[in-house]
């Protein structure tokens, strides 16, 4: 498959809006409910390096990647009913952590056809997500049992 073909396209912009998306839902528990400056500065910085790694592409621009959108025929766009099925901020944490994840899985697989190096540097990436989603739900689960249960 030609890396310039519109559907790689398609699959790198889903994915970075998704990751970002969910990096930012992190962020924003992690800053203000947790108040936690170390780990939100943290999340920031993986947001950024994540737009930073795609600007490595030598022919990437956003708008690129805006061109090849087409929100309204996805068949992809409905909403199911475990999306809905959050009980507390540990539960929102977890699925945007998860939604991170494999948006930069996707993204790392999707550079191995042809920018190796980028894939790579998507897969650290992924890792620090693993070891920043343990440290972040073990402070989160602390404060959910207390304030945030419902």
């Amino acid at each position: 498959m030609n890396y310039k073909n519109k559907n790689f396209y398609r699959v790198v912009d889903a994915n970075v809006n998704r990751a970002k998306e969910g990096l930012r839902v992190l962020e924003d528990i992690l800053r203000f409910v947790c108040d936690d400056k170390k780990l939100t500065g943290e999340v920031k910085k993986i947001r950024h390096q994540l737009t930073d790694y795609l600007k490595l592409l030598p022919d990437f621009k956003a708008i690129n990647l805006l061109k090849f959108r087409n929100a309204v025929s996805d068949v992809g766009k409905k909403t199911i009913n475990l999306e809905l099925q959050r009980n507390n901020v540990s539960d929102i944490f977890l699925a945007n952590a998860q939604r991170v994840k494999e948006s930069i899985r996707v993204l790392e697989e999707f550079m191995k056809i042809s920018h190796k190096h980028s894939a790579l540097l998507f897969k650290k990436l992924r890792y620090k997500i693993y070891s920043l989603e343990k440290r972040a739900i073990e402070k989160i689960s602390k404060i959910c049992h207390n304030n945030y249960e419902v």
